[in-house]
């Protein structure tokens, strides 16, 4: 069973301005298209292609901890290119 997910205010209201749901989410959050390590310690960037958001890849940074998994930050990447991308 997928840990539960924890949102910060910040990507509260990065969902809400973005018309991202709780459901998606937790989709790119348990099954990334890939994973790259974020800048600061214990982040992780998780990434996904929305069809909603009309194909956009969506930037999930997350912290993993034993209990659950803390969404930090949610907003489409317009940069976003999966590694095996030319």
């Amino acid at each position: 069973m997928p840990k539960p997910l924890a949102f910060t205010q910040h990507a509260r209201a990065r969902m809400r301005e973005y018309g991202i749901t709780e459901l998606a989410v937790a989709e790119i959050v348990v099954a990334p298209e890939w994973v790259e390590p974020d800048p600061q310690p214990d982040v992780e960037r998780r990434f996904r292609r929305l069809p909603e958001l009309g194909g956009r890849f969506v930037r999930v940074a997350c912290i993993e901890d034993p209990d659950y998994i803390r969404v930090l930050s949610v907003f489409p990447d317009r940069d976003a290119r999966p590694p095996h991308a030319p």
